[in-house]
């Protein structure tokens, strides 16, 4: 009686872990590919030429809006007061949105860092003249940043969390898949083994 038992209970597992392994495979196989791809571009970023596309922007702060370059006083860090930002928003079509500011005595600054460039924005204080610099490194960049996690925001990050979450499960439930084949397919194990072994030796001798 025990062996129907057995198979009855062998064909559930193997049934549920290839649902959760087809499952989080279709889930991660963009990000998969995605991450994989660019693991080799970053891998060979000296090599992979980017030409930053700079883009300038320039204007002066109308005086009704001047007073309020005022505060804070002296040094501090606080972002742009709401009326400043929709001025700059209608007028060099760039939302700072809530990035803090440094407020020296001359000039307020605003950097915002961004996937694949940078940005910033100055008002000097006194004058009001505006000025915005952008700069695009491409798409290649784009993506690398996307992998680091770099300057992406909460969203992303939270993205990547799941995403390593579902490959955790892709693997796992691959583990067991080839423990439950292990015995058709002898070759299992050792190329398993493998890849460990080749992981290791590469990280014990060539790195440094």
């Amino acid at each position: 009686m025990g062996k129907p038992v057995d198979a009855k209970r062998r064909s559930y597992w193997l049934k549920t872990l290839h649902q959760w392994h087809w499952i989080s495979s279709a889930i991660c196989l963009i990000g998969i590919l995605l991450f994989s791809v660019t693991g080799i571009t970053l891998n060979h970023s000296s090599q992979i030429e980017a030409k930053p596309e700079v883009t300038t922007r320039t204007a002066q702060v109308p005086q009704a809006l001047r007073s309020l370059l005022a505060e804070p006083a002296g040094e501090a860090k606080a972002p742009l007061p709401p009326a400043l930002r929709e001025w700059i928003a209608a007028q060099i079509d760039v939302r700072v949105g809530a990035r803090i500011g440094e407020w020296s005595d001359a000039e307020v600054y605003v950097s915002m860092p961004r996937a694949g460039g940078d940005a910033w924005l100055s008002i000097d204080r006194a004058s009001g003249e505006l000025e915005y610099e952008r700069t695009d490194r491409g798409w290649v960049s784009y993506l690398n940043d996307l992998h680091k996690g770099r300057n992406t925001g909460t969203a992303w990050s939270w993205f990547i969390d799941l995403f390593a979450v579902a490959c955790v499960v892709f693997s796992v439930t691959g583990f067991f898949l080839l423990q439950m084949h292990a015995r058709q397919r002898p070759m299992t194990w050792p190329l398993v083994g493998l890849g460990f072994v080749v992981m290791l030796l590469v990280a014990i001798l060539f790195i440094h």
